[in-house]
């Protein structure tokens, strides 16, 4: 089988280093906020070039915890794509913000800029970029229009941590650490992924850095207990999950190069499939391929190439089939036809076999396979 994922591949060079982490907190046994939390933080913030980093306990606390500490309040509007992971809206949501949808690019699937200046209204308060697959959206645009209208930008950054971005003024910057707030996860199959739950939170504002802390240990002030001067949730990462982190993160640049040279492989020998499109690249960002999605003409096909490709072994998955407002937990936020791209996307995306341990030759039997089915 050609799996979407082999974390004990992944897991299996790093395996002394792992359990030597272990090891440490047992003995320690400073189980919650232990020194590797910090640690980690530090480390994490130093990669992403000097940015505060605030652990949390997953990506989906991480949102809620951004949403908490900027002050947002029931009915205060959140605009986010219709085409994402449902955690992205879920935030909101729980918090009595109005989520509101709008589309994407077909070209990214990232969010569309135009699209979201059209749904905007006096009660918008934030706009969620979700740097989907791992790339960033059109920060370039949406930077810009948040800050006209006062705006805060949460940048949903669990697909895309290491990602990069050059601004319009020639800056650099990473993924999460561009707008108001970035919000990432480790979930295990992230390309940065604990051995459980875990997240973060990332800004350039050292007070508002403090806010996300305090929001994330029940509201109590940095040092301080028994004192809640605000509403806030229980969401820590663990020491263990830290320290096992803090053994992964020195590979991610590695793992990344990897995943790249393989979306490039995969490129070249799908080029010429018809009907078949290969993600498309921004030129602006750099690409971390937590995903390699192609798109096919229509969903009878994808489905049954799904249908070929398991016939040889080969895992795929769809990343995502319904749009959000389709979903039964979120009726009211819109309708079929109002978002032509992603509900087209939900019927023809396909995402391929990618990880940093599969190998030239399996990218070869996934494109013999496709190419074998589409032409």
């Amino acid at each position: 089988m050609i799996a979407l994922l082999d974390l004990a591949a992944q897991h299996t060079p790093l395996r002394g280093a792992l359990d030597a982490a272990v090891a440490r907190v047992l003995d320690a046994g400073a189980f919650i906020q232990g020194p590797d939390v910090a640690a980690f933080a530090a480390e994490l913030g130093q990669y992403l070039g000097g940015t505060h980093v605030v652990p949390c306990a997953n990506g989906t606390d991480a949102l809620t915890l951004a949403f908490l500490a900027l002050g947002l309040r029931p009915g205060d509007e959140v605009i986010v794509p219709a085409f994402t992971y449902v955690a992205t809206a879920e935030a909101a949501a729980l918090l009595g913000l109005r989520v509101v949808l709008t589309d994407v690019r077909p070209d990214t699937f990232c969010l569309d800029p135009a699209a979201v200046a059209a749904v905007a209204t006096a009660r918008t308060r934030a706009v969620v970029p979700v740097h989907l697959f791992g790339q960033c959206a059109d920060l370039g645009a949406l930077l810009p229009l948040a800050d006209r209208h006062g705006w805060a930008v949460v940048e949903d950054t669990a697909q895309a941590l290491g990602a990069t971005y050059v601004l319009p003024s020639g800056a650099t910057v990473f993924a999460g650490a561009a707008g108001t707030v970035g919000t990432t996860s480790f979930f295990p199959s992230k390309n940065l992924g604990a051995l459980g739950d875990g997240g973060a939170l990332l800004t350039s504002d050292a007070a508002l850095a403090a806010r996300l802390r305090q929001a994330a240990n029940h509201g109590q002030p940095a040092g301080v207990k028994y004192r809640h001067e605000s509403i806030g949730l229980n969401s820590r990462l663990d020491t263990l999950q830290a320290a096992l982190l803090r053994v992964k993160l020195p590979h991610l640049d590695g793992w990344t190069a990897r995943r790249q040279t393989l979306a490039a492989r995969y490129d070249a020998a799908l080029a010429a499939v018809p009907g078949l499109r290969t993600p498309a690249r921004d030129p602006r960002s750099t690409h971390v391929f937590h995903q390699y999605v192609i798109a096919l003409p229509d969903e009878a096909t994808r489905e049954g190439l799904r249908t070929h490709l398991a016939g040889r072994g080969i895992a795929s998955a769809v990343y995502y089939p319904l749009p959000l407002y389709a979903q039964p937990a979120y009726p009211g936020l819109g309708q079929p036809g109002q978002f032509p791209v992603s509900e087209a996307l939900c019927r023809t995306v396909l995402a391929l076999p990618i990880h940093p341990t599969l190998a030239d030759v399996d990218v070869d039997a996934v494109c013999a396979a496709v190419a074998d089915f589409c032409g």
